[in-house]
């Protein structure tokens, strides 16, 4: 069964909007630190369950976890990560997903 739409209520698509988006993101940029290298997608394109995490340095293993998988997490445990080089990847990472410091991708888009 088909439905209609509302007379006088416009759709408006953003799919090609949001390709064109995308598609002007900054390709991933792979890191190397400690011996352990590793590839972080620009933050704009991490999934929305994601956005709320990113930024918040109590929580940088959790969501470095969910984009890079707990085994490259345990490479970075072993490789002896301290909390100044999670902050120097969070800046980098961030810097390099063409946002300002302090910016997170929620409030980069409002």
């Amino acid at each position: 069964m088909a439905t209609s739409k509302p007379a006088g209520t416009e759709v408006v698509s953003l799919d090609s909007l949001a390709k064109q988006r995308r598609d002007a993101l900054p390709q991933p940029t792979t890191y190397e630190l400690h011996d352990v290298t590793f590839t972080l997608p620009p933050m704009r394109l991490l999934p929305f369950e994601l956005q709320e995490r990113v930024g918040d340095l109590n929580n940088v293993p959790g969501v470095l976890r969910d984009v890079l998988g707990a085994e490259k997490l345990r490479e970075m445990y072993e490789a002896g990560f301290t909390f100044l080089d999670i902050e120097l990847i969070a800046q980098e990472w961030q810097k390099r997903s063409g946002l300002e410091p302090g910016e997170s991708p929620a409030s980069a888009a409002s």
